[in-house]
Order: structure tokens, then C-alpha cells, then sequence
């Protein structure tokens, strides 16, 4: 083997990044200027292992272990090697040469470290916030989105995290978590104003910088179970939509590192994110409770027997997953004995929440008018004038039926405003169509109606019916509709049936024949003369049971 020219001479002597060239036996040949500054005790002669890191010694053992290809290697065919020295960091590029020594050639990454630690930082912090949404916005519900929020924070800003939501009659609503564990949901009786800048983040103040916050003043209430004791605390607003949603407490035990204002920077991020959440969900909370109330009045009643009367009733909205829509009924049963109760089943033009709405206004019209129900004319035409005289371009159809016990017979009157006329089920299964017609309520400047009188023996019904039932659409192929025909047909099989019985027999028709289709809301209203006058009824409410 035989040895290169003197390192003086050789062309990196005068390079300016740090060059080092080692023997075999890791002893230091040559370093050059720029190496003795980044490598002090770098002297021929010196122990490769006494005057660089343990990382490039290793690899200068490892390189002069591998026997010497036959070829030189292509330039970038021998891998770098790449750590810290100091505060910097170096990339280490090996040459073998022929005696046996490796020349290595460093190069100062320390700002690319930076950066590529940087981005990858941004990266995973990114994809946690990401990840975050998500996670948050999955469900609205509040104690959902608190545990959830507490729960990330502990396991990815600190050791432990507290959301408290704003102040209640009885408290402050607290969730905590550290991490690893579960989070826990207490309501405290505190006073925000102990802890700097608490009842600032509640109000939605900017939050205050943690060098601010005395962690030794922290009151006990602030320490979740299995956090000794506290070496930092961030605390930040949760901001809502319009208004605060709370506040986020981080928390770091003593003895960890405080929080950069890097890190301050990217709680608050993820405060935004979770007070979003929380808030949609607050809202949602509220509107859901408005709607809830709301609903009571609009859903129809529960039928039963009245004043020896039986009554039963089934409605389906337009949409399967809507409570409500433009098709309601209401039994208003006698104020005085002797005297008739008044059914009314109706259908407002339109769909969805408008629908619902008029169907509200025109239910408690009808009810003001109860005293004056003996005359439907008469209910018609000033229930008319006050659709006409609403905002509102939406008109009704609608029947009225008013129904006394007479003996072991109900005697009705009936009376059609743009409505299907009732059909009357007899106890033997004929089909009858009451003779009553009229025009519809809110078009025009008068209503013309006819009342008819008719007798249900024991064991007759009659049926009120939305025509979104006789205009279902479906079938085998899907488009045609259910029809009055069939209507008919299907009442036929309920002879004296109860009047539950036969409710629930036309909407299983019904529903098979639409299928997953689209339809109208569907509305159905049975009115039955018991066979006999013995009822048995569970709370007064449910249907009563009629023997023969």
C-alpha cells in the first residue's frame, strides 16, 4: 500500500468547510483550518474518539472496517453521516483513500435541521389540529365536545388540561384531564378570579402570557387528581360564535420545561378550533330545546274514547325524520254534557317548518272559535277571514265533524272545506262517502260548505283522511298511486274493527306502498260507534278494548 502525497499538500488542506482525515488505527492525520475551529483538540497524532463526537468516531470505525473496493465508488455512493456537534449539527461525507485513512468532509446543516424540524413540527401540528376538528365536530353534544377537548389537550399541549365552560346559577362546569387518563366533570362553587387571567378567558379577554401566572399561587381546585404540583399554566379564552364558550387551563407539573410562546401561540389555535365546537354545540343545545317545546304543541294529540265516542288517529310527515308538517287533527271533546264534540282534520298547502307553522296558527284559531262550534259555517268563514288576513299565502282544506252519543249510536255532522268527503265504514264492510263538499279556507273572499248528518250503528266508523293518502305514490313500479279504490278496499277488510285497528291497517298499506318513495304528509282520523257499551281503557288515554 502505498501513502498519498503530504497533507499540506493535498488540494482540501485549503478548503474552506472542516475536512479531517483519520488513519486506521483512528489516530488524526491532517484538519484543516475550518476543522480545528469546530474540533479544538483536532491534532495529528490525537485519538479520533478524544477530539470528535461519538457519532462520527463510530462511523470512521465502521468505514475503516469495510475492505477497500476494487473500484472507487461513485461519489454520492458512500453514505453520509449526520449529527450534532455542539448547538450545531453536521452532515460527515467519507473518501477513503489507498493507505487505508478516511477523509472526512462536514458540512454545517444546522439551518436545514432547523428547518426540516420546523416544518415537521408545523406538519404534525397541522394534522393534530385537523384530527381535532374532526374529533370535535363529530357531535354536538357540550359534554361531548369537553371531554373531548380536555382530553386532547392533556395528551398532546401538557400534562393537564381543565375546560371550564361559563359560570352557572350553581357554579363553574369544570372538565379534567391528565394525561393518560379520563376526563372528570365536577361543578365548582370558585370564585374565577383566583387564578390570572380566568375570568378574563370566561369573558373572552385575550389571554394573558403565562410568565404572568404565579403557578405557586394556583388554588387547589385547580390541580386535577394525580398532578402533584404545577411548574406552568396557560390560560386561554375558548372563543365562541358571538359569545365566549369557556376557557382552556393547561397545566405542566413542576419541574417540566414552561411553555414557549411557540407553544402558547399554538394552544390558542386549538382553543379556536374547540370553542367553535363547543359553542355549535351550545347552540344546537338551544335551538333543539326551542324546537322540543315548540313540538308539544304542534304534534297531534293522543285519541281515545270520548263521552263514549271512540277516536283514533295516525299521522306520517312528508319526511321520515321531520315530527311535524301540514297535516294535523284535534279532538276538542264537549264542555257540557248532551253536547257534541268537534274533530278536525286538516291539510295546509306546503311542506316542512312554514306548514307546521300555519298548521300552529290555524289549530289555535279553531280553538278560540270552540264556543260557536255547533256551527262549522259559521267556524269556516271567520277562520277565512283570518287567513286572509295574515301575511301568509298559504290556504288549508280541512273537514269538521262534530259527534254526540245517542244511545248505543254516534250521530255526526260533517262538513268538507276543499277536503276528500269521509268515508263511512259500516259494521258489514260497505263503503259509503258522506255527501258533504265545500271550498277551501284562505283563497277566497267567502267559503261555501255543506253539512251532512249522518248515524254510525254499533260497529260503524267513519274515516277522515289527508289525500296524501289516496295519492301515495308506489306500488310495484314505483309511480302509481294508492287511490281512492284501494282505499276502499282496505277499509272493507276493518268492519268492525276498532277504530285503532283500523288506523293502523291503512298507514301498513300505506307505508308498503310507498316504500323508501317520497310522499306527502299522510294523516288518518277514525271515528267509531263502540258494539256495546262496555270500555275498558288503560289511564283514560290509550284506545279502548269493545267486546261483543
Amino acid at each position: 500500500m502505498t501513502s498519498g502525497p503530504p497533507a499540506a499538500a493535498l488540494p482540501w488542506s485549503e478548503a474552506p468547510y472542516p475536512v479531517l482525515a483519520a488513519d486506521p488505527q483512528a489516530k488524526v492525520v491532517f484538519a484543516n483550518e475550518a476543522a480545528r475551529r469546530v474540533f479544538p483538540q483536532a491534532r495529528p497524532g490525537a485519538a479520533l474518539a478524544d477530539v470528535v463526537p461519538a457519532w462520527l468516531a463510530a462511523a470512521h470505525a465502521r468505514h475503516r472496517a469495510d475492505p477497500v473496493p476494487a473500484t472507487p465508488p461513485a461519489p454520492d455512493a458512500a453514505r453520509f453521516v449526520q449529527g450534532p456537534v455542539g448547538e450545531g449539527s453536521f452532515e460527515a461525507h467519507p473518501t477513503r483513500r489507498d493507505d487505508g485513512s478516511v477523509v472526512w468532509w462536514l458540512v454545517d446543516d444546522t439551518d436545514h435541521r432547523l428547518a426540516r424540524e420546523a416544518l415537521r413540527t408545523e406538519q404534525e401540528r397541522t394534522a393534530f389540529l385537523v384530527r381535532s376538528s374532526n374529533l370535535l365536530l363529530s357531535s354536538l353534544n357540550l359534554d361531548r365536545c369537553m371531554d373531548v377537548t380536555a382530553q386532547l389537550a392533556a395528551e398532546h399541549l401538557t400534562d393537564a388540561a381543565l375546560v371550564i365552560a361559563p359560570a352557572r346559577d350553581t357554579g363553574l362546569p369544570v372538565v379534567a384531564c391528565v394525561r393518560g387518563g379520563t376526563p372528570s366533570v365536577s361543578l365548582r362553587a370558585v370564585d374565577p378570579d383566583e387564578v390570572p387571567g380566568l375570568a378574563e378567558a370566561l369573558q373572552g379577554f385575550p389571554p394573558v402570557p403565562s410568565r404572568w401566572i404565579d403557578p405557586a399561587a394556583a388554588p387547589d381546585w385547580l390541580l386535577p387528581e394525580g398532578l402533584d404540583s404545577v411548574g406552568s399554566i396557560v390560560v386561554t379564552p375558548l372563543p365562541g360564535h358571538g359569545v365566549p364558550a369557556g376557557a382552556l387551563v393547561l397545566l405542566r407539573g413542576t419541574g417540566a420545561p414552561a411553555f414557549t410562546e411557540g407553544e402558547e401561540v399554538f394552544a390558542r389555535l386549538f382553543a379556536a378550533r374547540a370553542g367553535a365546537a363547543m359553542s355549535a354545540a351550545r347552540l344546537y343545545a338551544e335551538q333543539a330545546s326551542v324546537t322540543e317545546t315548540l313540538m308539544r304543541e304542534l304534534l297531534p294529540p293522543r285519541l281515545g274514547q270520548v263521552a263514549g265516542v271512540e277516536y283514533a288517529g295516525g299521522y306520517r310527515p312528508s319526511k321520515d325524520h321531520e315530527r311535524v308538517g301540514g297535516d294535523f287533527y284535534d279532538v276538542h271533546p264537549a264542555v257540557d254534557e248532551g253536547d257534541a264534540s268537534l274533530v278536525v282534520l286538516g291539510d295546509v298547502c306546503g311542506k316542512g317548518l312554514e306548514a307546521a307553522v300555519m298548521t300552529g296558527k290555524i289549530r289555535n284559531t279553531l280553538h278560540a272559535l270552540l264556543p260557536m262550534a255547533d256551527d262549522h259555517h259559521r267556524m269556516l268563514s271567520l277562520l277565512n277571514s283570518a287567513l286572509l288576513n295574515s301575511e301568509s299565502t298559504r290556504f288549508a282544506t280541512m273537514v269538521l265533524a262534530s259527534a254526540t252519543r245517542e244511545g248505543n249510536s254516534v250521530r255526526l255532522r260533517l262538513t268538507s272545506a276543499g277536503h276528500p268527503a269521509p268515508l263511512l265504514l259500516r259494521s258489514d264492510g260497505r263503503i259509503e262517502a258522506a255527501a258533504t263538499q265545500g271550498t277551501l279556507v284562505g283563497v277566497l273572499p267567502a267559503v261555501s260548505a255543506e253539512t251532512a248528518s249522518v248515524t254510525l250503528a254499533p260497529g260503524d266508523a267513519c274515516v277522515l283522511y289527508i289525500d296524501g293518502i289516496s295519492e301515495a305514490r308506489g306500488g310495484p313500479l314505483g309511480g302509481a298511486m294508492f287511490g281512492e279504490e284501494r282505499l276502499r278496499r282496505a277499509l272493507s277488510e276493518c268492519a268492525a274493527m276498532p277504530a285503532q285497528a283500523v288506523v293502523e291497517h291503512v298507514q301498513m298499506l300505506t307505508a308498503q306502498w310507498v316504500g323508501q318513495g317520497r310522499h306527502d304528509d299522510m294523516a288518518i282520523v277514525v271515528i267509531s260507534a263502540p258494539r256495546t257499551n262496555h270500555l275498558s281503557a288503560v289511564d283514560g288515554r290509550t284506545r279502548g278494548r269493545f267486546t261483543a
